[in-house]
C-alpha cells in the first residue's frame, strides 16, 4: 500500500478565545444538565435518561478541557514572552 503524502502545507491553526469558548461550551452542558433534571421522571419512563447523563457528561469533560485550555494558553504566553526577551536582550 502507498503512503499518502500532501500535496500543501497544513493551514495555520484558528487561533481566539480559546478558553472563553471551552468555558462557555462547559457551562451550556451544565445548565442543560439542570433544565432536564426535574423531567427526569418523564425521560426514564420514555427510555431517555441518556440525554441528562450525556449533558453531565459534556460538563465533566468540559472542566478537563478548560484546565487543559488554560495550561496551554499559559505556555503559550511563556514562551511568547521567552521568544521576547531573547530577541530584545542584547549580547554582553
Amino acid at each position: 500500500m502507498a503512503k499518502w503524502t500532501p500535496t500543501h502545507e497544513a493551514p495555520e491553526p484558528l487561533e481566539g478565545p480559546v478558553v472563553a469558548t471551552i468555558t462557555g461550551g462547559t457551562v451550556l452542558w451544565f445548565v442543560l444538565f439542570l433544565v432536564q433534571l426535574p423531567f427526569y421522571g418523564w425521560f426514564d419512563d420514555h427510555g431517555r435518561t441518556w440525554w441528562l447523563w450525556t449533558c453531565l457528561a459534556g460538563a465533566g469533560l468540559g472542566l478537563i478541557g478548560i484546565w487543559y485550555v488554560r495550561g496551554r494558553d499559559a505556555a503559550l504566553k511563556r514562551a511568547a514572552a521567552e521568544q521576547d526577551e531573547s530577541g530584545t536582550r542584547t549580547p554582553e
